[in-house]
């Protein structure tokens, strides 16, 4: 697609036609003292070797010194099989734009379609849409979607819930008549159900929580799925780390009406935030208000089998009033990558990435408890992440783990201030036995 500057003439046409009279004025709605009146502060221009020297010069900082991680919080290493990088750089894969004329596009919407199938078989919820962006906006999407469904102005959302996603969810709704509230978390880390039942009322259009949670630990769904249905609220599970699904139940057993989440651990490499993959699956009473596409399987004039786009509810393909959702892609290559990686691991593949996960992180847990001053903050069961409290404050912990190479957990005071003096550790597959005791004996030297 060629680029084509705008006249002077165009840029008052197309300001006049909206009703401003400035380009400044479509930013009104930004406070003032948040705006930036100066020009970029950019260095001179670069030639294209000098620039290619430049982030040459970047990368080899890279190379100096690479860091053992511990961090997860939303973002997780795992393995990803070669497989997936070599099946999804082939250019038949890569070039594609999107599948809109299915005469040409089988193969695009053949992938399209098995993803679905496998978000369906891990989420355990009958429809699956063609993916959203990342984990944040899919739970802002879910929300959005139960109030379309139940027409109720109050959203429940658990306090252990990704702040990030909280961030986004709020965004969304700022100017929306949805009214969002937090419910705390109890001593074992996870939502609290005596508070859930003193909030919801006959006005809550759903109850939305993330499991395992932010805290790493993961909600007992049954529980607060009955609350929720006794209320008429629809039931919304947020999952960032899909790596759990190969072996917690799943949300939809567990009576979700909506899942949404974050792909990345499924095939997805660390990438300073993105691309991600935000999934969403519902059950099939609720097709009618999702967002995104759907690609289903059919036959031809010639009874041989095809693929198409079967539901479109987003605003390129139907009037914009009448759009679930103004999402414009459906990230087609990175849920290519979750397929291959799906496909290659298979269901016992996938029990046993989770189990890993499950066995490295509780021996890190115990070993790290292990240590005086050194406590586990809270009792409820945990995947991959959990939340340790430092009698003298994690800062001084975290300063010493990275002086010597090791990136230790997220210090959780500036998300939550009552967990100023604790840090949410992650363990996965990747990380060896030795590495791990060699987390442990680093903060024992500074817990002695």
């Amino acid at each position: 697609m060629s680029y084509i500057s705008l006249s002077d003439q165009d840029k008052k046409e197309m300001l006049a036609r909206i009703g401003v009279s400035s380009p400044d004025d479509l930013f009104c709605c930004i406070p003032e003292d948040a705006r930036l009146k100066r020009e970029l502060r950019l260095p001179p221009a670069l030639t294209e070797p000098e620039l290619v020297r430049h982030f040459e010069a970047i990368g080899r900082k890279n190379k100096e010194r690479v860091h053992l991680s511990f961090v997860g919080a939303g973002a997780y290493r795992h393995h990803i099989p070669y497989i997936v990088d070599y099946l999804s750089s082939r250019g038949e894969f890569l070039s594609p734009y999107t599948p809109y004329q299915p005469e040409v596009s089988q193969g695009t919407l053949q992938v399209i379609f098995e993803y679905q199938t496998l978000i369906c078989q891990l989420t355990g919820l009958e429809i699956s849409n063609a993916s959203l962006y990342e984990g944040a906006s899919a739970a802002a999407e879910a929300v959005l979607m139960a109030e379309r469904l139940m027409g109720r102005p109050r959203i429940l959302v658990a306090g252990s819930l990704h702040p990030q996603y909280r961030d986004v969810v709020r965004t969304y709704v700022k100017n929306l008549a949805i009214q969002v509230e937090e419910v705390g978390y109890d001593g074992e880390g996870q939502v609290d159900i005596e508070a859930l039942e003193r909030k919801i009322d006959g006005e809550t259009s759903a109850v939305v929580c993330q499991s395992p949670n932010f805290l790493g630990v993961v909600e007992n769904l049954d529980r607060l799925s009955a609350v929720a249905h006794q209320h008429q609220a629809l039931f919304v599970v947020v999952v960032a780390e899909a790596a759990s699904l190969g072996i917690l139940q799943s949300p939809g057993a567990a009576g979700a009406d909506i899942v949404a989440g974050e792909g990345q651990s499924l095939g997805l490499p660390l990438g300073f935030g993105g691309p991600y993959l935000g999934f969403m699956a519902c059950r099939q009473e609720y097709i009618r208000q999702f967002p995104g596409r759907i690609a289903g399987v059919t036959k031809d004039v010639k009874g041989k089998r095809g693929f198409v786009l079967t539901l479109s509810t987003r605003e390129q393909h139907i009037r914009r009033e009448k759009a679930t959702s103004n999402i414009c892609t459906n990230q087609a290559w990175c849920a290519l990558r979750a397929t291959i990686f799906l496909e290659a691991l298979g269901q016992a593949g996938m029990r046993e990435l989770a189990y890993q996960n499950m066995q490295k992180a509780n021996y890190a847990l115990d070993s790290l408890t292990a240590i005086r001053g050194v406590k586990r903050k809270f009792g409820g069961p945990v995947f991959n992440e959990f939340v340790l409290e430092f009698e003298g404050g994690y800062k001084k912990v975290g300063d010493h783990l990275l002086s010597n190479g090791i990136l230790g957990g997220l210090a959780l005071g500036p998300h939550y201030p009552g967990l100023k003096e604790c840090s949410l550790f992650c363990v996965t597959e990747v990380h060896s036995k030795a590495e791990i005791d060699r987390l442990v004996r680093l903060v024992a030297e500074v817990e002695r």
